[in-house]
């Protein structure tokens, strides 16, 4: 028997709207196993960097728990280390690691990120340090 969705933390992948239906929807259908977090984001808001074998909830748009993943691998590099593998394991469609960078700087450069941040001017750099996550979807909720 699956946990209590209720009970798990919420896993939010990017802001409520289009980018994360769409992520949503690439977890859902297993072309999406991976995501990269900016480390200065989880220092901002206290949030504890995630645990290989910890259980969350993901959410969509509507903050509607609609999944249950296990983060089965967590590792701190920089930027500039993120391999191809990772960027294609995003689900995101994504065949070169330019194309990767460029989509993610263009979200963590987006006013929304900034306004998270409480900072207008964020920018991230090839020495910025992120958060790469591996997951497994474990219960579909639908």
């Amino acid at each position: 028997m699956p946990p209590d969705p209720r009970a798990l933390p919420k896993a939010e992948f990017a802001f409520p709207g289009p980018l994360r239906d769409q992520l949503v929807a690439a977890i859902l259908d297993g072309s999406k196993t991976s995501t990269t977090g900016i480390l200065a984001d989880y220092e901002h808001c206290g949030d504890p960097l995630p645990q290989v074998g910890s259980l969350a909830a993901v959410v969509d748009s509507n903050d509607h728990r609609i999944a249950i993943i296990e983060v089965t691998h967590v590792r701190l590099a920089r930027l500039a280390d993120v391999d191809l593998a990772h960027a294609i394991d995003e689900g995101e469609g994504f065949t070169t690691l330019a194309d990767w960078r460029a989509a993610h700087e263009n979200y963590w450069h987006s006013p929304e990120m900034r306004n998270a941040l409480n900072d207008n001017t964020f920018t991230v750099t090839d020495e910025t340090t992120v958060v790469l996550q591996r997951f497994r979807l474990i219960t579909d909720l639908r």
